[in-house]
């Protein structure tokens, strides 16, 4: 009786268009006192909840993430992607895992990473000739990586949950390579779709260019200085 007066009044609060977050509260609330306990002890109960030194890496790590959105940190990671990927056919998809791969490795949060990155290379790759839905699923399927790499918010929230049995840095090492073999996988994949609807490269260093020497389309190259006639004369 106890979980159905739970259940009952969480759904008529979501149903009436109450919050999650407000719903969940006050449904533990009425429940609590549904079976008597003091509200005193409810209230510490919450207290105890989020009293929390290592919860303090989720605001600060989605801050930073903010930070480096607002700062222009998106587009140089997108830009240094590009140097390594962007002479690869579909080499903008490419970059886009790269640099969401990147920037979930500082910020740690899915959301902050699908925010900055998808907003710098959605549109770029839609300018480019590539489908909408194509390159949004590419941004989201990207930014999935930062749910698993260091650090991530979940493997705090979890070493949180498992009462501080697991450690914190264990974790982070634990989703190194499940991370990077997701972005591996991502890669392969783009690469079968690009060469499959011949999408074109984007630019960027590339094997056969020099070292010195970058192969960028044609109009982000600095005009060229104009030669003057052996013959012409300035005075």
């Amino acid at each position: 009786m106890d979980i159905l007066i739970l259940l009952a009044v969480f759904t008529l609060l979501c149903a009436i268009g109450v919050p999650v977050a407000y719903s969940l509260g006050l449904s533990a609330l009425v429940a609590a006192l549904w079976i008597d306990i003091p509200l005193e002890a409810v209230m510490l109960k919450i207290s105890d909840g989020v009293d929390n030194f290592s919860l303090l890496a989720i605001p600060f790590f989605v801050l930073a993430g903010a930070i480096m959105a607002e700062g222009g940190m998106a587009r140089r990671l997108v830009n240094l992607a590009r140097v390594f990927v962007g002479w690869i056919r579909g080499g903008l998809a490419l970059v886009n895992i790269v640099a969401s791969t990147l920037f979930g490795c500082i910020s740690g949060s899915s959301v902050a990473d699908t925010a900055s990155i998808g907003s710098v290379m959605i549109p770029e790759m839609i300018k480019r000739g590539y489908p909408r839905v194509f390159a949004t699923n590419i941004t989201i399927c990207g930014s999935v990586q930062a749910i698993v790499l260091p650090p991530s918010h979940n493997s705090v929230i979890y070493s949180i949950a498992a009462g501080g049995t697991i450690s914190i840095a264990h974790l982070f090492m634990a989703g190194i390579f499940p991370g990077l073999l997701f972005g591996l996988c991502l890669v392969v994949l783009v690469l079968l779709i690009a060469r499959k609807r011949n999408f074109p490269p984007s630019g960027g260093w590339s094997p056969s260019s020099s070292s010195s020497e970058a192969s960028f389309p044609a109009s982000s190259r600095p005009p060229s200085r104009r030669r003057w006639p052996a013959s012409t004369r300035f005075w």
